[in-house]
Formats: structure tokens, sequence, C-alpha cells
């Protein structure tokens, strides 16, 4: 007991607890928040786009990129929050709490970044996994902590500057310690308290402190072993040491990983249906289109990745129907903008919008068959949408409807 003590009252004084070390994890931490909000903004506005957005469907992998750096971005914050806190444990704590207006702006700043961050960052890592054991949305409240992560950011920084701008390089880290004038000898401490830490300090093997530059290096390892470990889910060069992430390469029905199933969707027996017919419909006009029917039409085969928001994505080879040739087919105009529907009768995804600029796009495909076979039910047999650019929630399977928007 007298040796974890000790080594835990030299832990707390260690040389990695430094306003230098502070500044150093915190570079990073921000760096990353930075890039999980940009990035995260973007797949939002993908979903739920601003009167007069538009987005370009080219390059295809664009999406598959952002939102695997998002979820790649978010996993790396794990380390670096744990290294910021360890970093800067003793002052979370410190007497008084309160010493002031600027202090209470500072205290208050850090308690809702923390708080706010670990609740950011562990909703979202579990929702790599579609695992929900909360009453809330996930998706409305990892948006709205979004802002509350970079608001209190923005305070916090604004009212550490002055240290941050004192220790952002190491010169000038150097040049502050130097002059740093002593702390006053402290008298030692009587009593029952003075006891004990005079029989802590009294233990004969003295323990190893933390180095800066080992504490930075076990930090940096963990960042580099957790985006290592589980990068793989969206990036295929790292899919062979894939060790941790919910999603494989090439592992699913016709070597393609699946979010919501069959099942899940309750429409077995509908996309089973032989007298099933994809409704095409702008304005007056309606078609009805059996699958043999649109088989009979011009057939376009695209190399497209699916990428899911949850952060693992896949290339593959989908074969079908340009929507561009089914609005033609009921008279709709250029760039025209379409309701999907689904075969599901619930669900947060049973209905998406397209804007023009995927309708219109040759590469995107009413699929029929994927990797040269007919689709699998899976993915969305007998007919589903892929379309470059788009997050895998909005590439509708199990079609029923495709309906052109009211001008």
């Amino acid at each position: 007991m007298r040796e974890l003590l000790h080594r835990t009252r030299i832990a707390l004084t260690t040389p990695s607890r430094t306003p230098r070390m502070a500044v150093v994890i915190g570079r990073l931490l921000g760096a990353a928040f930075l890039i999980c909000f940009a990035t995260g903004l973007y797949s939002h506005f993908l979903q739920e786009p601003l009167p007069g957005m538009r987005f370009s469907p080219s390059p295809s992998w664009l999406y598959q990129v952002t939102q695997g750096i998002h979820v790649t971005a978010g996993i790396a914050c794990v380390p670096l929050i744990l290294g910021k806190l360890y970093a800067v444990y003793p002052q979370l704590f410190q007497t008084p709490l309160v010493r002031g207006p600027l202090h209470l702006l500072e205290r208050a700043s850090i308690a809702l970044f923390v708080g706010a961050s670990l609740v950011e960052v562990a909703i979202g890592l579990v929702n790599t996994f579609q695992w929900y054991p909360w009453p809330f949305g996930f998706r409305e409240v990892h948006f709205a902590l979004a802002f509350v992560v970079i608001g209190s950011l923005a305070v916090h920084i604004g009212v550490k500057l002055p240290v941050i701008a004192r220790y952002w390089t190491k010169r000038r880290a150097e040049s502050a310690d130097d002059e740093e004038q002593p702390a006053p000898p402290t008298a030692p401490a009587r009593g029952l308290t003075g006891r004990v830490f005079r029989w802590i300090d009294e233990t004969p093997r003295r323990s190893p402190e933390v180095s800066r530059r080992g504490f930075l290096t076990a930090v940096g390892a963990s960042v580099v072993g957790v985006v290592a470990l589980t990068a793989g889910q969206s990036f295929r060069v790292l899919d062979p040491v894939n060790v941790f992430a919910p999603r494989k390469q090439g592992y699913g029905p016709q070597s393609l990983p699946v979010n919501r199933t069959a099942e899940q969707a309750q429409v077995a027996a509908s996309a089973l249906d032989p007298g099933w017919a994809l409704v095409v419909t702008a304005g007056a006009t309606t078609r009805a289109f059996s699958r043999a029917e649109l088989l009979a039409l011009p057939q376009t085969t695209a190399e497209l990745p699916i990428a899911c928001v949850e952060g693992w994505s896949q290339t593959a080879t989908w074969t079908g129907v340009p929507v561009r040739v089914l609005l033609d087919e009921v008279g709709a105009g250029p760039d025209a903008p379409v309701t999907v529907t689904s075969l599901e009768t619930d669900g947060a995804y049973r209905q998406t919008r397209m804007g023009g600029e995927y309708s219109s796009d040759p590469s995107t495909l009413v699929a029929l068959r994927l990797g040269g076979a007919d689709l699998d039910l899976q993915h969305g047999y007998p007919a589903r949408i892929i379309a470059p650019g788009r997050p895998g929630v909005l590439q509708t399977k199990w079609l029923s409807r495709i309906e052109v928007d009211p001008a």
C-alpha cells in the first residue's frame, strides 16, 4: 500500500504534467475536433440540405473519404482526450474552485468542454457498432453536441490564449520556465497528515517518474494504434490490420457488408412478390416497371462505393438503369429532384430526397445487379438506388416509387 501511494504521489507531480504538455496535446485534440466538425457538417447537410444547397456527385468517392476521416479522427480523439485529462488532472480539482469572473468562465468552459467531448466521442464510437442504449435520437444529439464542443473549445482557447501562446513552441516554453520564480518552501505537514506523508515518502525504492518524452510517445502510439486497428473499415489499405472495427472488407452477401437487413426492414414478402413493380411518376404521368421491363431497358455498369455514416465503406460493381432514363420515360425535365420511397413501412430513411445534381448524373442507377449477379435480397432486391457521393442511408433499398418533386 505504501508503494502504491508513493507511486501515486510522484505521478501527480510527474514532469509530463506541464503547461507545455497540455498545449502540445491540446493542439492535436483541437485539430481532431475541427476535422470531425467539418466532415460531420458535410455529412449532415448531405442528408438534410438547406434550401438551395447542391452537392457535386463527382468524385464518387468523396463521401467515402470524408466520412472515413470523420470516424477515424473521432476514434483518435479517445486517447488524446485521456492524455489531455492526465496532463491537467491536478488543475481540475484546484482550490479555491473559483477565484473570480474570468476564472469562473475558464472553469465553466472546461467543465462543458470535457463533459460534452466525452459524451460526443462515446456515443459516436458506440454508433459505429449500431448499438443505441439511450432514449434519445443519436443523430440529433450528436449534431447538437458538436456545436457545444466547438463553442466551449473556442471559449476555452480564448481564456487560455496567453498560456497557449507562451507554451506554443519548445523555445518559448523553455524561456517561460526560466522566468518562473521558484516556489517558496512548503512547511512540512503536521499531525496525522504529516505522519502519513512521511510514512509514504520513507519508501526505500523510489518510483520512476513519467518523462515528458515517454508520456508523449505513449499518447502518440495509442493514437496510431487505435487508428491503424480500426481504419481498415474505411480504407482498404489498412484492412489486413482491421482488428476492432465492426466491418471488414469483403464480408457479407455478395462480399459486401449489410447494415439493415430485409428481416429488420420487414420487406422480404413484398420484395419477393412476383407482382412487384417500380412506379415512376412525374406530374400526371405515371409508369410502372416490372423487374423484367427494367432489365430490358439500356443498362449501365458503374464502380461506386457504399459509404455509411458509421465509417465503413466498400466499392462494388453495380449494373442497372440510369435514373435519368426512367425520368425521361415519364417526361420529367432535366435536373429534376425526386423523392425515392422504399417498400419499408417504417424507418427514418424509408423515403429520401435526391437533388437534380444526382438524378441527372449518368452513374446514378436503379441497380438490379451487383458484381455481375442479381441483387441479393439483403442488398435491396428487386431494385435499389446507388448514386455517387451519397451516404449509404440515402442509397435506398427495396425500391417502391420514384416521384418527381413538384416545381
